[in-house]
């Protein structure tokens, strides 16, 4: 069965992070998975093995650390996040396969509108020659799935300066709007949630 899609609006991450552990920890053998499709309020969030090195400059947005993979990211309005709320093993699937579909499902999308798009080895995400358009952090308990991929498509991406995105220090970042994709954030989060389902069935 696909997964239920959600659209949540513009959310704030904590409770939407609350809300996702809650929902993760309620599952049973017959609860339907979901894709939450989000944009957030300014904040900055730190991965399970977040350096706060990384935080380069403080611009007076909340920090908060997170139970995700990864480290130090941005969320802003402009930006859709989608949380990908999967029973792995219902599904027979592993979370490199997971990270690969979610990979693919926004390559899948770029491609559609005219944009190359790849992965970088060793670096999980989605990039357009050396700038990264897409992060993901993700986070499994009891098989099952929460957080997911972020993805910026028109948004101010100054705050990114006073970080090491992901951990890298210098890396450049890109938006979908910036690239000649005609998307506002809703008809992306839209398109990306069509594309990931797809993806998710094809693993079937």
């Amino acid at each position: 069965m696909p997964p239920l899609v959600r659209q949540l609006g513009r959310t704030d991450y904590q409770q939407t992070w609350r809300e996702m552990i809650d929902f993760t920890a309620a599952r049973g053998d017959q609860t339907r998975d979901e894709l939450w499709c989000c944009e957030h309020w300014p904040v900055l969030t730190l991965g399970q093995a977040g350096k706060p090195e990384h935080l380069l400059a403080d611009l007076g947005i909340p920090l908060v650390k997170s139970d995700r993979g990864g480290q130090i990211t941005y969320h802003g309005p402009g930006q859709v996040v989608i949380y990908v709320l999967l029973d792995l093993a219902r599904r027979r699937l592993k979370v490199r396969e997971l990270v690969s579909a979610i990979e693919q499902a926004v390559i899948d999308l770029l491609a559609g509108h005219g944009v190359g798009a790849e992965r970088h080895g060793g670096a999980p995400g989605v990039y357009v020659g050396p700038a990264k358009v897409a992060a993901l952090g993700l986070r499994v308990r009891k098989s099952c799935s929460y957080h997911g991929v972020s993805l910026n498509v028109d948004m101010d991406l100054s705050p990114f300066a006073a970080i090491n995105p992901c951990g890298y220090p210098g890396l450049p970042v890109t938006q979908t709007s910036d690239l000649g994709v005609a998307l506002t954030p809703a008809e992306a989060a839209t398109a990306l949630a069509s594309h990931l389902a797809a993806q998710l069935e094809r693993k079937q």
